[in-house]
């Protein structure tokens, strides 16, 4: 074995050094689009490389380039740029190439590999209970330009805080059409998918269902039948099955849920109907305002208690907080003006894959997780 990667191990005991190399197998499956003629640099290095200087913090084509350059000599190795045959030196790339590289790179293949590692990283042991998926969509506001609208993303997320997979929104459609292409290829068996009222669609479900996975639709005005027919039941009459009081951010609130179990409903392969009402009391101003939400899903009575069905609903909007707020105020992305190309989507990648590995080695304040990555350049290469 080579000196430089036994050094790896008195880093950090977070990752085995077994695992070092691992992200360079999976970035292996995404195509190099370069011409044969005049690579200086292997393209596995160059993604590599990227996505170790923004576990480090970079939120810019500009700051991976100055995180390359100042790599020491082993760590460019163990990114596997190759040496100068004549002095045996690494001359690292410059950050036009890299802005070069990533802006030509698959975006569909790079958030497979991404997903598809940090699946394999995660701890071997199943977590307990369903896995419980949320999907959600961003726009990366930074890359409208005159003539052309801004780059739309639409993910998927573990409720516990691991990115599943990534797809582009075309242009001229919306987040509807993304939906099963950016599902297909995970695992669903036993799955419970949560989403917003938009993606309460008949042939969503009918596509869940083919995949052995649930659902939670949020059931609003946009579908008038369904949304009457579920808040019309006799609501008053059925019994509570979870509430629960909070106090934090100077408000206190008091949730409360009721399920309803019947056979005929106007949506497909739906098994129980659910009324979720929020109290929230504003501790500064007094103001109380009073919230009913309706929502329908695919498991049958027993499946899941109160509970459960209460914090799978409020634990879908992590993927609110727990990504797309930390990618706007941690790497600021919607400040970000990168417009080239696939360079929107890419960089939105690669801060998903930051993110997914800091939750995964323990960190919950990822800016700080990203100034500890960032004081050694091989800390970001013992977590990949």
């Amino acid at each position: 074995m080579p000196s430089c990667l036994r050094q790896l191990g008195d880093v950090s005991g977070s990752a085995l050094l077994e695992t070092a190399a691992d992200l360079r197998s999976y970035l292996a499956a995404v195509p190099d689009p370069r011409a044969r003629r005049g690579i200086r640099h292997p393209w596995t290095a160059l993604l590599t490389a990227s996505a170790a200087a923004v576990l480090a913090g970079a939120a810019s084509i500009t700051a991976i380039g100055e995180w390359v350059a100042d790599a020491p000599q082993r760590v460019l190795a163990l990114l596997g740029f190759r040496p100068d045959p004549l002095t045996g030196l690494i001359r690292p790339p410059h950050a036009t190439t890299i802005r070069l590289v990533l802006a030509a790179a698959d975006g569909d293949a790079l958030d497979r590999a991404i997903g598809d590692f940090l699946q394999e990283r995660k701890s071997p042991a199943p977590a307990p209970g369903r896995k419980i998926i949320a999907v959600d969509g961003k726009t990366l506001r930074g890359s409208r330009t005159a003539d052309r609208t801004a780059t739309a993303l639409i993910a998927a997320m573990t409720h516990s805080g691991e990115v599943l997979a990534q797809r582009q929104i075309d242009r001229k459609s919306n987040e509807i059409p993304a939906f099963a292409p950016l599902l297909d290829g995970n695992d669903l068996t036993g799955a419970v998918i949560t989403a917003d009222a938009l993606h309460t669609q008949h042939d969503h479900a009918a596509y869940l269902h083919e995949r052995r996975a649930h659902y939670l639709a949020v059931v609003k005005r946009n579908h008038p039948g369904l949304h009457e027919q579920v808040r019309g039941l006799p609501w008053r009459d059925i019994r509570l099955d979870h509430i629960e009081r909070t106090r934090a951010h100077h408000r206190k609130e008091i949730r409360r849920l009721k399920t309803a179990a019947f056979a005929h409903i106007d949506y497909p392969h739906a098994r129980q109907a659910l009324q979720v009402v929020r109290w929230r009391r504003d501790l500064g101003t007094g103001k109380l305002t009073i919230e009913r939400i309706y929502l329908v899903t695919s498991l049958p009575p027993g499946a899941a208690d109160g509970s459960e069905l209460a914090a799978w609903i409020r634990g879908h909007w992590r993927i609110e907080n727990q990504l797309h707020h930390v990618r706007d105020r941690t790497f600021h992305e919607d400040a970000s003006h990168i417009r080239t190309r696939h360079l929107p989507r890419v960089m939105a990648g690669l801060r998903n894959l930051a993110i997914g590995v800091h939750r995964q080695d323990g960190h919950t304040n990822i800016a700080a997780a990203l100034r500890h990555t960032a004081r050694n350049h091989l800390r970001p290469l013992t977590a990949l």
